[in-house]
């Protein structure tokens, strides 16, 4: 008997804009309160000021190459094994990887303090679309300690 409830999928959530299931979803990372026609506004800000200056026929393409370029391919869950705890590496699943990178930009973004969202949303998404920034370094961090834990790799069942 399973000790976890099966996960249902849930239908992706598009934004009226794009008409783009990944910029559905980070709304619904930066939305707090239910309040989605102001999170609308902070990203979709925020996508046009990270697209300043660049001239690219899709605007979602620095979005894009942020999310990529901060998506965690491997992490560590702690297993209970013998009275001792290990973290054992992991492969990411495509939809908690794009999940984490989401909500690590957010998470980082609302960390800037003394400037508007939708500005601190978009200097983090430019720095994720150049492999910089605190998401990139955050997903570095998850695979150095994956791979200073892959003696443990055997445990993962």
């Amino acid at each position: 008997m399973p000790r976890r409830k099966r996960v249902f999928e849930k239908p992706d959530r598009r934004d009226p804009r794009y008409d783009s299931p990944l910029v559905g979803h980070l709304i619904s990372k930066v939305m707090r309160d239910g309040k989605r026609s102001l999170a609308q506004r902070i990203v979709y800000a925020a996508i046009d000021r990270a697209n300043e200056g660049i001239d690219t026929v899709d605007p979602l393409e620095v979005v894009t190459r942020a999310v990529e370029n901060s998506k965690p391919r491997v992490e560590v869950k702690s297993r209970r094994v013998g009275g001792a705890t290990y973290q054992v590496p992991l492969e990411v699943a495509p939809d908690r990887s794009e999940s984490l990178s989401m909500r690590w930009l957010v998470s980082y973004a609302r960390n800037r303090k003394g400037t508007p969202m939708h500005v601190a949303l978009a200097n983090e998404i430019k720095d994720a679309a150049n492999n910089q920034g605190a998401a990139v370094r955050k997903r570095d961090d998850v695979h150095k300690m994956a791979q200073a834990n892959r003696a443990f790799a055997h445990f993962r069942f």
